[in-house]
């Protein structure tokens, strides 16, 4: 060597890792100094731990501000991880060159030193270049400019042309290192440091750090560093005017781990600077350099089985021959990605995009996960959170899964108690999903780790140092910072799901104080269901939620007062939305424990068999709630008391004609579901609001109130409504034959809306009910409650028309007899 090896490259490209392996095999270097930040220096050894497994990133944070972070990310097919792993395996001195953590995250945001934040690029830009090389954000892209002089129109397959499909290495190792050198030393000559304001001082700091190498180990120096870098490292530039560019740049603390990365977070769409499209190819062809193409469709073919889609070997063999033919046709060295993909198409596919678009997501992107020894430095919060993980068998994955718990089992309910608490804590691990079947006791979630939830483990870290303490603090915060009602109670329910129980005391006080206060009854109907959902899991979790019942019906008990006088006088739009509290507190309200449903009266010696199947019995209410304490029975009683005073409410709305119409409609509708309305009081109630003097607009409200989609359930179960009491449906259809000309056209949207919720059966059924008429062939049948329904009669004519093809399919009769005009 006559000088230090600078060896450019590009990031995540396996290539350049083979080609990197090939150089230091050649340069035996002493010293190796990698592209990344210093701080991690003594991280370094934790790379030949047999335990860590790329892809792994290095996260640097601020110590007093977690969130201002930043990730170097490392695959195994990347050319700075094959150097680590090099000069760990051969006992060269190894560490990082590049810029300091601590100047790099205090530059973050600051327009002076970067116009994007991502500030890695080095050809490897996530966005999309324009016709002089520049991508958004008038950052250089140096790929396209050379993909563009090279004739290619896109810089991935002039890339994968050039380097990727070279497997076989040249005589000379250096060679492809000095003409990427060549062609980014003209490119800088061109367009100096790119618009990037932050390269000229993070070079400056390289060629510091690469002095200090040569003055300890001479030229026996191999840097490996983005080849956009190369120029600048090889040029003459003195130490003084390298120590004056970095003089007074800002600074924070940092610190740094390893951290798992996922093949995801590599790909290009993840936002990720120096991104690369195809993780998963680019992986396949760095671990499989013979017979590429041969693998990669045999893994294709092995995924596309496994979803129960016929491939064959002779599938196989045809696909790698048509890409190997689309490869020759297009003048390329060896088929690539796009060639690989338009024969699978072709061939495994049949054309369709549909199967093509899982292979991108599995294969070509892929959802690998890394993994990190435990020995590498964490905050103690995510040790805690690892403990957890391995205790409870929750093992983080970058493929998204479903998770369902049954809360009766005291895994799955301390389960639901993590997943719930880093949710508190703004770490969303897991999304709560709709349970599958029926009961309290179960939960369902989607599960899928990201790379970024470590950053949020580390902001999270400033509440405590386990999980339960951290989430303490945190709800605790809240409730004393919240100014909303629903706030407070969303919180109050957030809480009761964690277990969090020395938060609730700060908590039940401060949704005490803020609903005394608050006389809006909006914001008092929209604070009720999560309070009332609270209570619901108090039997299943083991939870006393008295003081929590207490403040829940005080509540009702206030909207019960105040709605009847909010209803009054509103206009379409205050009405619709008067409509939506309507149906929550109802709801909200029938799950108000009561004297009856209280836990003490709920508790049962029954068992059901355990779900297991171990033949032991488990208790099916769950846990024994403690007892509940002093003043529980007066909130259970309060609750009695709610349930009477929400009816009368509903009463008055639906009898009083000062009341819009959706919302008289809307009552009389949940009175009816209840069974506190008779059926022919109802039928009543509607032949009033639908009488001749009316006017239509109105009328229309009270339709969509009645029999509209809507409410809690949103199910649009007033069309099975008017399916099964044809007395209603008939008074409906009475009165919109009659609506005039004139006003039909008003109504219509109303109308509309309302009966478009309906399911595709509902409304078909509804319509062969209004083809068939009233009975008697024309005139309204009348009921027993007097209202005109329709007769169940048949089209006979029509009906006929279909026997002689059932008896043609059934083989009673010949083909070549006459099928038209056979009567029964």
């Amino acid at each position: 060597m006559t000088g230090p090896l600078l060896l450019g490259v590009r990031h995540h490209g396996p290539g350049s890792a083979r080609a990197v392996r090939a150089a230091l095999d050649a340069a035996r270097p002493e010293a190796v100094l990698i592209e990344g930040p210093p701080e991690a220096d003594a991280l370094l050894p934790l790379a030949a731990d047999e335990r860590m497994s790329p892809p792994v990133a290095l996260l640097a944070h601020a110590v007093d501000d977690p969130g201002r972070a930043a990730f170097w990310p490392f695959a195994a097919f990347s050319p700075e991880w094959v150097a680590i792993r090099w000069a760990l395996d051969h006992g060269a001195a190894v560490r990082f060159c590049d810029l300091p953590a601590a100047h790099s995250l205090a530059m973050m945001g600051d327009p002076t030193w970067s116009d994007d934040e991502d500030d890695d690029t080095d050809g490897d830009d996530s966005g999309e270049p324009s016709a002089d090389g520049r991508r958004r954000g008038l950052r250089l892209d140096p790929l396209a400019v050379l993909a563009e002089t090279a004739g290619y129109d896109d810089p991935e397959r002039w890339w994968e042309d050039v380097v990727e499909h070279r497997a076989a290495g040249p005589a000379d190792p250096f060679a492809p290192f000095a003409a990427v050198a060549e062609a980014m030393t003209a490119l800088r000559e061109a367009y100096g440091h790119g618009d990037n304001a932050r390269d000229p001082v993070r070079e400056a700091y390289m060629r510091l750090q690469l002095r200090a190498a040569r003055k300890e180990h001479g030229d026996a120096v191999a840097v490996v560093c983005g080849a956009w870098h190369v120029p600048a490292l090889a040029g003459k530039h003195t130490a003084t005017a390298d120590r004056a560019l970095l003089k007074g740049l800002p600074k924070v603390k940092a610190e740094t781990t390893w951290v798992p990365w996922t093949h995801r977070r590599l790909a290009r769409r993840s936002g990720y600077g120096a991104g690369i499209a195809s993780p998963g190819w680019y992986g396949h062809l760095f671990a499989a350099p013979d017979r590429p193409v041969e693998r990669w469709m045999t893994k294709v073919a092995g995924l596309l089985r496994d979803e129960d889609h016929p491939v064959s070997s002779a599938h196989v063999i045809e696909a790698v021959r048509l890409a190997a033919t689309l490869a020759t046709m297009r003048g390329r060295p060896l088929a690539g990605l796009t060639e690989t993909t338009d024969a699978v198409r072709a061939v495994m596919c049949d054309g369709s995009d549909v199967p093509l678009a899982l292979i991108r997501d599995r294969l070509v992107v892929g959802d690998v996960l890394g993994e990190v020894p435990d020995g590498a430095p964490a905050v103690p919060l995510q040790r805690d959170l690892s403990r957890l993980q391995r205790t409870l068998r929750l093992k983080p994955e970058a493929a998204e899964r479903e998770l369902d718990l049954d809360l009766r089992k005291d895994t799955d309910a301390a389960r639901s108690r993590l997943l719930h608490r880093l949710r508190v804590l703004g770490i969303d691990w897991g999304t709560p999903e709709r349970a599958r079947g029926t009961g309290t006791f179960r939960e369902s979630w989607r599960l899928r780790w990201e790379p970024e939830l470590h950053v949020r483990v580390a902001e999270a870290g400033v509440w405590g140092t386990t999980v339960l303490s951290a989430a303490t603090a945190r709800a605790e915060s809240e409730a004393v910072a919240a100014t909303a009602l629903t706030e407070i109670t969303a919180l109050a329910e957030r809480c009761l799901l964690a277990d969090l129980p020395d938060a609730l005391p700060l908590v039940m006080k401060a949704l005490a104080d803020r609903a005394a206060l608050d006389t809006d009854v909006s914001r008092l109907a929209r604070a009720l269901p999560a309070l009332a959902r609270a209570l619901r899991y108090g039997d299943v979790r083991g939870t006393d939620t008295a003081v929590l019942a207490e403040v829940a019906t005080g509540l009702a008990l206030r909207v019960c007062v105040g709605l009847p006088p909010a209803c009054a006088g509103l206009d379409p739009d205050g009405a619709a939305e008067m409509r939506g509290h309507l149906d929550t507190v109802h709801a909200a309200i029938r799950l108000l424990p009561t004297a009856a449903t209280s836990p003490a009266a709920s508790v049962s010696p029954a068992a059901t068999a355990n779900p297991d199947g171990d033949g032991e019995a488990e208790a099916d209410a769950g846990p024994t709630p403690a007892p509940s304490p002093t003043g529980s029975a007066d909130a259970y009683a309060q609750a009695d008391e709610v349930t009477g005073r929400w009816t009368a409410v509903l009463e008055r709305l639906a009898r009083r004609d000062t009341i819009p119409g959706v919302l008289r409609g809307r009552a009389a509708r949940l009175l009816l579901d209840d069974g506190r309305l008779a059926e022919d009081e109802a039928a009543r109630l509607m032949g009033l609001a639908l009488s001749p003097g009316t006017a239509p607009g109105d009328a229309a409200a009270w339709i969509e109130g009645f029999v509209g989609a809507g409410g809690p359930g949103g199910d649009g179960s007033g069309g099975m409504l008017l399916v099964h009491d044809e007395r209603l449906l008939a008074l409906v259809d009475a009165w919109l034959t009659a609506v005039p000309a004139e006003a039909f056209t008003d109504v219509l949207p109303l109308l509309r809306r309302t009966f478009s919720a309906y399911e595709p059966g509902v409304r078909r059924t509804l319509g062969e009910l209004v083809r068939r008429g009233p009975a008697q062939g024309g005139g309204a049948a009348l009921t027993e409650a007097g209202a005109p329904g329709f007769g169940p009669g048949l089209d006979e004519a029509r009906a006929d028309g279909v026997l002689p093809l059932l008896d043609l399919l059934l083989g009673h009769r010949q083909p070549d007899d006459d099928l038209v005009g056979v009567g029964r």
